[in-house]
């Protein structure tokens, strides 16, 4: 009986969490950000290309999506826009992330909802993480 017990409450514990996708290719990054985010009490789901991503959206709606910009088959601008375009997904807090400090262009063509260079600081990085994460619908 105890060990059903357990179990049940690592389930609603994972439940309270809240959830953010992370679309980045590049794995030491992605590493980096599961980890700091783990360490924080989110549960994360990293996805390496952007089929990967589309797949996991289509289970379950995160809370919070970490989006890179270059990516191997897709384009973050273009995913952001689709995102933001959707009924069901235009409320999820997108953060877009460029190692190429052409964030002001990426800005007029999307509408994330927050934008950061890499590097980047990882205190600011997690500030804005707790912020949008708390904004979701």
């Amino acid at each position: 009986m105890l060990f059903i017990y357990l179990i049940k409450v690592n389930v609603m514990e994972t439940e309270t969490k809240k959830c953010i996708y992370v679309l980045e290719d590049n794995v030491n990054i992605a590493d980096i950000i599961e980890f700091l985010l783990t360490e924080e009490d989110y549960a994360v789901e990293v996805c390496k290309n952007a089929n990967s991503f589309w797949q996991k959206m289509e289970e379950h709606t995160p809370d919070m999506i970490v989006l890179d910009v270059l990516l191997p088959d897709a384009n973050g601008v273009d995913i952001c826009l689709s995102l933001k375009r959707n009924i069901r997904t235009h409320r999820i807090p997108v953060l877009m992330m460029s190692g190429n400090n052409h964030l002001n262009k990426v800005k007029a063509k999307c509408d994330a909802d927050s934008y950061i260079n890499k590097p980047f600081d990882l205190n600011d990085f997690v500030q804005r993480i707790d912020y949008y994460s708390r904004t979701a619908f």
